[in-house]
């Protein structure tokens, strides 16, 4: 839904829809998402409701596989908001991530135009031109027509300055101006999700405008249920050697230590090739499920299995 709030207008593209799922505080919200089989803290599930009551972008920061993306995913599934994602990259520019001008289309419309004789109004031909369905919305611009959504700015950490700059200004009023339309402004505000990987700072004037989360690999039990509640299908003794195996990986300095992403992968791998526990001779040839670097698969074979395994 839009509102207008300067001339000219812009005409809605979407209908309201259904009234969305409401929260008593952050155990109802943490509830919810578990049943989708995410599993937060109460750090984090406190953020996530925080976030979405007080209608302020959650910023959240953590190694790549640690559950950054997959919350804004749950919340959207558990809000029953639509989910708008932007792929943050550097060379990002603010109109791959608000709209752009179907030109193919306005190319089209202008011909046809001209083969039915309508080009005597010029004025009114060249308005029409710049109508809303010539109109390509991009996330930005969809998350806010498209109220109540959720908005996620995915690896913010690797856009430009100037791109940081530019969202900053977004979120401040969450509003975005076409000169040709007018100014678009959501009737509510998005549930906002920025993450991070940390491969560089973020400056201070976004990360004020946000509430902040660090997110950290889950403790052995929590990482237990995660892969239990998502692959159901994996036995509790593979689970547990799965998890208790990728928290020592973390901790031989490796240049991707590996998230829950990757103990999800390897665990799969592994009940794929009809494991019920994890063998070290599997382990060993299903390593690249969980390892993502050549030097880290050599320095782990070259470890040898105690390393990895205590024995």
């Amino acid at each position: 839904m839009l509102t207008r709030v300067s001339e000219p207008t812009v005409t809605p593209i979407a209908a309201a829809p259904a009234a969305e799922a409401t929260f008593s505080g952050p155990e109802e919200l943490s509830a919810a998402l578990e049943s989708t089989g995410y599993l937060p803290d109460e750090g984090l599930a406190t953020a996530a409701y925080l976030a979405l009551v007080m209608h302020r972008p959650l910023f959240l920061e953590g190694e790549a596989g640690v559950g950054k993306t997959a919350l804004a995913q749950a919340l959207a599934q558990v809000t029953g908001r639509p989910i708008y994602r932007l792929q943050c990259y550097e060379g990002l520019e603010a109109s791959q991530a608000l709209y752009d001008w179907d030109f193919g289309r306005q190319l089209l419309h202008l011909r046809a135009a001209e083969a039915a004789h309508a080009t005597t109004d010029t004025e009114s031909l060249e308005a029409s031109l710049y109508d809303r369905r010539f109109l390509l919305a991009r996330p930005l611009l969809q998350a806010l027509e498209d109220s109540p959504s959720v908005l996620l700015v995915d690896e913010v950490d690797r856009a430009d300055d100037e791109f940081e700059a530019f969202l900053l200004e977004v979120l401040s009023d969450f509003t975005i101006s076409i000169p040709e339309l007018g100014t678009v402004r959501a009737t509510t505000p998005p549930l906002v999700v920025l993450t991070s990987n940390r491969t560089r700072e973020v400056h201070d004037a976004l990360k004020r405008r946000c509430l902040y989360h660090w997110l950290q690999h889950p403790e052995f039990d929590r990482e237990v249920a995660i892969l239990r509640s998502r692959l159901p299908q994996v036995t509790d003794q593979l689970a547990r050697e799965v998890a208790r195996a990728t928290a020592k990986l973390r901790t031989f300095d490796l240049l991707k230590p590996p998230g829950i992403a990757e103990s999800m992968d390897w665990a799969t791998a592994l009940h794929t090739l009809g494991a019920r526990d994890l063998d070290p001779d599997l382990a060993a040839r299903t390593l690249g499920a969980v390892l993502k670097y050549r030097e880290d698969t050599e320095r782990v074979h070259g470890l040898g299995r105690g390393a990895l395994f205590g024995a």
